[in-house]
């Protein structure tokens, strides 16, 4: 009764308006699961490929050879498969493609396809998601990383920093971290409004600010967490997204904001004044994907001090995850479905990512969906983070109100994970 009698692959839109891939998988059973496949802006040179037609129609980013490939390949491949052997269709899947960035077919097609299966295959066991996921192990409801301030790549690099985010950490519960960052986010609005330096809201739906440096942003989102009436690094931290891969050319680290150039030696020195001066938790890809040197050394210097998370540096991608494990490069790693293509290797790698006492944040892309996928990814997987991007946008609000939904409606709610699962952050 699991076994899959269809597959319909459709044009959908994402939030930036770009057409996007979605996949309905139907059971013998009658069960149904669809997905969206989300895409990023800011992406690393070792994510899977995307399939986009290239035509002028969309400014080439229509979707029409994706959803071809679906139809005419990819189905008549799943018809009869048991959708609960997840491995299975996966690596059938990857074979069929038979590139090693799954290019031919369209790393965008083959997630997309994927999480619909999953989806059916939990409906037909009459489980959520997250449960069907955990199966006998914990499950836990993340800590959320939640953007108040874009820039970067998301925001037409007005500041260099790309995500300025909080972390609630003094909370006990899913809720609770909830509303601590809605008064956060409220009282950063509110700041910029009054001094006339607020531009709008950016791709993910953080505050777009009108700032004259990167620091003026980091004392802004110190000042609005005080204004909220929280305890800077107590009860809220910082966490940041630098996406240094956007910043470097030519062996040098431009932060056009503050007008310097740095090494890396001059990147990890202005990073640690940073931290030395603001109450900072976790640094998401502070130095480039392809400055391994610079990670070991930044991670040697602060990983007992700080979560220091590869993003582009690890793209998803287990054996990458090991490597840079093994040489001590970092201490977390961020998960990314659609960066590897499906969920048999996104499993994959937060395994390994645990496995070697890394931590795990899971994690959405600029351009998403109001596909909540990736919250049950965190919560029956045990990830104990998740990162979404602002506390506005219908696309990013759908994804922290299914936490809500899951922490108040489930007949075996998962416990909170809370501030512990940071990697190598201790409260100041």
């Amino acid at each position: 009764m699991s076994k899959i009698t269809a597959v319909q692959a459709r044009r959908v839109w994402d939030s930036r308006g770009r057409p996007t891939v979605e996949v309905e998988v139907t059971l013998a059973c009658g069960a149904h699961g669809r997905a969206i496949a989300p895409s990023g802006v800011s992406r690393g040179s070792h994510e899977v490929v995307e399939l986009r037609d290239g035509t002028p129609i969309l400014a080439g980013l229509d979707v029409q050879q994706a959803l071809s490939g679906i139809e005419r390949e990819i189905r008549p491949l799943l018809i009869g498969q048991d959708a609960r052997e997840q491995e299975i269709i996966d690596r059938k899947m990857v074979d069929l493609d038979g590139t090693t960035n799954k290019s031919r077919l369209g790393g965008n097609a083959i997630v997309a396809t994927s999480m619909a299966v999953l989806h059916a295959a939990a409906t037909s066991a009459g489980l959520p998601l997250w449960q069907y996921l955990a199966g006998e192990n914990s499950a836990t409801l993340p800590l959320a990383q939640i953007q108040i301030f874009g820039g970067g790549a998301h925001a037409g690099r007005r500041i260099d920093i790309q995500d300025l985010m909080v972390i609630a950490i003094g909370s006990r519960s899913f809720q609770e971290s909830l509303v601590m960052t809605a008064e956060v986010y409220r009282c950063a609005g509110e700041l910029m409004r009054n001094r006339g330096l607020l531009a709008g809201v950016a791709d993910e739906g953080g505050w777009w600010p009108m700032f004259d440096n990167n620091e003026q942003a980091l004392d802004t989102l110190v000042c609005a967490i005080e204004t909220a009436g929280y305890v800077p690094g107590v009860e809220v931290a910082i966490a940041l997204d630098v996406a240094a891969s956007e910043l470097r050319s030519n062996n040098m680290y431009h932060l056009t904001l503050d007008a310097i150039e740095l090494d890396t030696d001059g990147m990890c020195e202005q990073l640690a004044r940073w931290i030395e001066r603001y109450p900072i938790a976790s640094i998401e890809d502070p130095l480039a994907e392809d400055d391994e040197a610079g990670w070991i050394a930044f991670t040697r210097a602060f990983g007992s001090r700080i979560q220091i998370v590869g993003d582009d540096y690890l793209v998803t991608d287990a054996v990458r995850i090991r490597g840079a494990a093994a040489k001590g490069a970092c201490n977390s790693v961020l998960i990314k479905p659609n960066q590897t293509g499906t969920i048999t290797e996104t499993r994959a790698a937060i395994a390994s990512a645990k496995l070697a006492g890394l931590s795990t944040i899971v994690s959405a892309r600029s351009g998403d969906s109001e596909d909540t996928t990736i919250v049950h990814l965190a919560t029956g997987l045990d990830a104990g983070q998740l990162k979404v991007g602002a506390f506005a946008r219908s696309e990013r609000m759908a994804k922290w109100n299914e936490c809500v939904r899951i922490e108040t409606d489930s007949a075996k709610a998962p416990r909170f994970a809370g501030a512990g699962v940071l990697a190598g952050y201790r409260l100041t």
